[in-house]
């Protein structure tokens, strides 16, 4: 599944505006990039870079944005079709904010499975109701 960069991006603010508000009004100062893709050597769709909000004192302040970038070739090399390019954008900007929460990757797999369940049984549920 390709699409324009314009349209990725485009995708990447609506997966925002999904997000929960008590969680979207505590991020502040955080730049989501577009690239194309990761770093030679590096298998990744998406990667955090900053000082997590968990680990932020009193001496934190006056400093650059910390930055959110999804990498847009290997994120639609998964998807066969936009609803799925959708789904896989929110969650690996899920992913990285909750990096930028502080949450360590054990903890964020967990999130990811459960989310993956729900969602599995939502349409299941929905399937199931409309025969």
């Amino acid at each position: 599944m390709k699409v324009t960069r314009e349209r990725f991006q485009q995708l990447v603010q609506e997966a925002l505006v999904l997000l929960p508000k008590r969680f979207a009004r505590q991020i502040k100062n955080v730049a989501i990039l577009v690239e194309d893709f990761p770093p030679p050597g590096q298998n990744l769709l998406g990667l955090y870079h900053g000082v997590p909000l968990n680990r932020r004192g009193s001496y934190y302040g006056n400093v650059p944005p910390d930055v959110i970038v999804l990498y847009q070739m290997p994120i639609e090399s998964l998807c066969w079709d936009e609803e799925q390019l959708k789904e896989k954008i929110e969650e690996v900007l899920l992913h990285e904010i909750g990096h930028y929460f502080g949450m360590d990757e054990i903890t964020l797999r967990e999130i990811e499975a459960y989310r993956m369940a729900r969602r599995k049984s939502l349409k299941l549920k929905s399937k199931n109701n409309v025969s």
